[in-house]
């Protein structure tokens, strides 16, 4: 079975054989599978009216736990966005009802960003679409293989992480 990435690699072979373009054959196939995975994502996303970020802010919010709430701060670093950039999607989303913003017990000073009851039925329902999209997509591989594949991608990302910090299984 070849692919476009074949075509692309044997054409800078022949015009460039003085490079080893063996990384493309890796790297140009996640590009286009990065690609292919945004579009679907996308789609998930948009049949519950959701923009990729507000999953994001909705899905770390979620993730958190009960009562379903975290500080502005805590938000932009799991979102990795700037305090003005979550500031901007805090206001959208709660014009939405999707969250509301509350009074930190902990900080008299602070607040808390909580999801609300519909944002939380919005971001599971986009959730359950989101993994029953992407299974079909690893539905090609065989357990083994995907199994494989995430201790393969768990090693490569491991070059990009700081050492200090403890690696997310």
């Amino acid at each position: 079975m070849t692919d476009e990435v074949d075509a692309l690699v044997a054409a800078w072979q022949r015009e460039r054989p003085d490079l080893d373009v063996a990384p493309l054959e890796v790297l140009s196939r996640v590009t286009r599978l990065a690609q292919h995975l945004d579009t679907a994502r996308r789609q998930a996303f948009a049949a519950h009216a959701l923009e990729p970020w507000e999953f994001d802010v909705l899905a770390a919010l979620r993730r958190s736990g009960s009562p379903y709430a975290l500080s502005p701060g805590q938000l932009g670093a799991q979102t990795l966005v700037t305090s003005g950039t979550m500031t901007n999607r805090i206001d959208r989303l709660e014009t939405r009802g999707l969250v509301r913003r509350e009074p930190d017990p902990q900080d008299r000073r602070g607040v808390r960003v909580v999801l609300t009851p519909t944002g939380r039925a919005c971001v599971d329902s986009a959730l359950a679409d989101l993994v029953t999209r992407e299974q079909g997509i690893l539905a090609v591989l065989p357990t083994s293989q995907q199994e494989q594949m995430v201790a393969l991608l768990r090693t490569l990302l491991g070059a990009f992480d700081p050492e200090d910090q403890p690696r997310e299984k």
